[in-house]
């Protein structure tokens, strides 16, 4: 089993915890395989009522692993993963719970987004940069279209500019905002009165809760996955993505 990410399963908790501090928990091929294959276990353990996805380091994810992205077919097999892991956390029985204690950008906003609850430390700041590097956020587009404020997706998607906690919680993309030192305790209680619901019921309704989002992964899916391969592969993209890496300017900044 991957490195990047470790499962933990006790007490009907499954927690979920993003481990590649040295590239921000990227989402590169490692960490995706990963985490894609501990959400299936802890998804089929009936022992599980409850799924936590957290992370080590300072950011919770940066979103697509550009150092990988910039090869031949990484950018299909990346976008291909990013959506069979934000159906998993749709099609989920548990609840599925998002805890954020750093940064979240791009791919990461969609785990974000698909959670069913979002608890973030309040001094995080949120992300859409895909065009900022010349790509589009096509993928993660179907969980904050479905979720979020649209007019507000439109914005932040178009400029890609960083936005608080409090904003996300605005426009939907979290729950709930609290101070980093209260977080745990936060988490303690989504959790203690989370287990007062019923598994089956709980289970019947989220699948009511998620019908609009889960018709449009399944609609969508696969035109965003081949649309972000699309414009990865563009000169454009792969000219800001030399950039990023080199952490210089991209040619159409002056």
């Amino acid at each position: 089993m991957s490195d990047h990410v470790h499962l933990e399963i006790a007490d009907g908790l499954a927690t979920v915890t993003l481990d590649s501090p040295a590239n921000r928990n990227a989402m590169s091929h490692a960490l995706t395989e990963g985490l894609s294959a501990h959400l299936a276990t802890a998804s089929a353990d009936l022992s599980v009522r409850f799924i936590v996805l957290t992370h080590t380091g300072t950011v919770f994810c940066s979103g697509a692993d550009l150092a990988e992205a910039s090869a031949d077919d990484a950018a299909t097999t990346g976008a291909a993963a990013a959506l069979r892991i934000f159906r998993q956390i749709v099609d989920a029985p548990q609840p599925v719970i998002a805890v954020a204690r750093g940064p979240v950008r791009a791919g990461g906003t969609g785990l974000v987004a698909c959670a069913d609850i979002a608890l973030v430390a309040d001094h995080v700041d949120f992300a859409f940069a895909e065009v900022a590097i010349g790509a589009s956020p096509a993928v993660i587009s179907i969980p904050l279209l479905a979720r979020l404020d649209p007019r507000a997706v439109g914005r932040y998607v178009l400029t890609a500019e960083a936005f608080g906690a409090a904003e996300a919680q605005r426009i939907g993309l979290i729950s709930e905002a609290v101070p980093l030192e209260a977080i745990d305790e936060r988490l303690a209680a989504v959790l203690k009165q989370l287990r007062r619901t019923a598994p089956n019921a709980v289970s019947v309704t989220k699948k009511v809760a998620t019908r609009a989002l889960r018709a449009d992964l399944e609609a969508h899916g696969q035109e965003m996955v081949d649309l972000s391969a699309h414009m990865f592969a563009q000169a454009e993209a792969q000219a800001g993505m030399r950039a990023f890496l080199s952490k210089t300017r991209p040619p159409w900044v002056g």
